[in-house]
């Protein structure tokens, strides 16, 4: 099984999409089999004559006796995921940035109110554009077919006041501090989060720091440095989220886990 990624070529789509992979048989279709951890975007995966089993945690995807086109996200998740291609399968996935499926579905807030589900159709045209989208061979063509169609999508929805709470928790002012400057209560603040993001934003803040752990592991001299650069108040808060967040210790965790990988959130 081949997996090719790629960032996307138009500058509008890549303020709201992270990126997307295809997966292809390729010459030798071998089972591709990997786990992934927690991460705050959304995500879609559109494949083609599949069957998808969703468990709480390992998803399967096989070839399917009929042809079809599905697609499903995942929203939500503070647990690893197994996932498992087995056979000839054909996928696309496409990881959307916090807030960015709001910048191409009017109705996300439903989304966002399920953790993950089988049945993503968002618009009249989108599986049968998928279906063409996959009956093109050609790579690059394909990109262009599926950034344009996402491009036609895009909609005019405000997001300022939410992109500056995000920033804001992104740099981990505290919570109550971050509603007290909106003249919001914590509990108002977190159902304004939880509506336009997809979870708390105690439960995004705590992602987001495991997820800037793995980058700076590259350059950290040891555990305590690296708890301080990526915002954990000590090494034992650091041990006590990833513990939560990977099931394993952050020695385990690195131990088993190339950080100087390119596209490292891909596969974790």
């Amino acid at each position: 099984m081949e997996m090719e990624f790629y960032r996307p070529l138009h500058k509008d789509l890549s303020k709201f999409i992270e990126g997307y992979y295809f997966i292809s048989p390729g010459q030798n279709p071998k089972p591709l089999h990997y786990w992934t951890f927690p991460n705050n975007f959304f995500i879609v995966s559109v494949s083609k004559d599949t069957e998808i089993e969703m468990q709480e945690s390992k998803f399967v995807i096989k070839p399917s006796s009929q042809p079809n086109i599905i697609a499903n996200y995942v929203a939500r998740y503070t647990a690893p995921i197994e996932i498992l291609c087995e056979g000839a399968v054909n996928e696309i996935t496409i990881y959307f940035k916090p807030l960015g499926i709001n910048r191409f579905v009017d109705d996300s807030q439903a989304l966002l109110k399920q953790k993950s589900a089988k049945d993503f159709n968002p618009f009249v045209d989108f599986l049968s554009s998928m279906q063409q989208l996959f009956e093109e061979r050609d790579r690059n063509l394909q990109r262009e077919q599926l950034e344009q169609y996402w491009l036609s999508k895009l909609n005019s929805n405000e997001l300022g006041l939410m992109e500056s709470i995000l920033a804001d928790v992104e740099a981990d002012l505290k919570i109550d501090d971050i509603a007290q400057n909106r003249n919001f209560s914590r509990q108002y603040l977190n159902k304004v989060f939880t509506k336009n993001i997809g979870k708390p934003a105690a439960e995004y803040r705590k992602i987001h720091r495991f997820r800037k752990t793995v980058i700076n592991q590259r350059e950290a001299k040891n555990l305590t440095e690296l708890s301080y650069d990526s915002l954990f108040y000590d090494q034992s808060h650091l041990v006590k989220d990833f513990k939560q967040l990977t099931h394993v210790n952050p020695y385990a965790f690195f131990k088993k886990v190339d950080t100087q990988q390119g596209n490292l959130w891909l596969f974790i």
